[in-house]
């Protein structure tokens, strides 16, 4: 996108796949999972998110670290995995994983030029609270929201109405950032301007809610609000 976003206040970071990588928990165990590994990895996070959705159109909200844990047991069933000491070291995993190379300098830049910042997550606190306690990058955002104040999880337009409510922001005021292609959509289709952190190179998805950029990786950022 060749011109800047105008009128942003407050920068919203999804946090699973824009911040923090999932990947980096079953990476760190690759070796008592053998070559396996990136399947089960990518089958854990594909399932994780299906059972949000499910219990989304059931509603049945549990907090999402029972969540990744019922997407896990799945994972580690498909691949015949069956060692408790595994499980246990990929859950533990998952309360810090590892930032994405570019965040802290983003995040950074971003707080140099007075961009006030937070995170929403599906993460439940007693997830979150560690994980970006762990990261090194904990100064840099005033809030960290989670989707348990809803009981609900994204793309929940209720969701998505807790940063007004908490960070007394207005929609149009709001950058959202997420890799996840349909929770970009799905806050776009809630009023932000959004911007959909494309990782992979994968196309878009054919869903609601327009958004306002596409970006490689957090890098991109200032430039594209303005700030670089």
């Amino acid at each position: 996108m060749d011109v800047a976003l105008s009128g942003i206040q407050l920068c919203v970071f999804d946090a699973y796949g824009t911040l923090f990588d999932f990947g980096s928990a079953v990476a760190r165990h690759r070796a008592a999972l053998g070559p396996q590994a990136d399947a089960l990895s990518a089958l854990w996070r594909d399932k994780q998110i299906q059972y949000t959705w499910l219990r989304n159109g059931m509603g049945a909200y549990a907090p999402f670290w029972q969540v990744t844990g019922e997407a896990l047991d799945h994972c580690l069933a498909v691949h015949a995995v069956d060692d408790a000491a595994v499980r246990d070291k990929l859950m533990d995993a998952y309360l810090a994983l590892d930032t994405f190379p570019e965040v802290p300098a983003t995040l950074a830049a971003l707080r140099r030029a007075g961009m006030r910042c937070a995170i929403l997550s599906n993460g439940n606190p007693e997830m979150l609270a560690p994980m970006v306690a762990s990261s090194g990058i904990a100064d840099q955002f005033e809030a960290v929201l989670s989707v348990d104040a809803a009981q609900v999880f994204k793309p929940d337009r209720r969701v998505y109405a807790l940063v007004e409510t908490r960070c007394a922001v207005k929609p149009e005021n709001v950058c959202f950032l997420s890799a996840n292609c349909w929770d970009a959509h799905g806050a776009a289709h809630f009023g932000f301007a959004t911007v959909w952190i494309n990782r992979g190179g994968m196309p878009d998805d054919r869903v609601p809610g327009k958004l306002a950029a596409e970006i490689r990786d957090l890098s991109q950022l200032p430039a594209l609000l303005g700030v670089a």
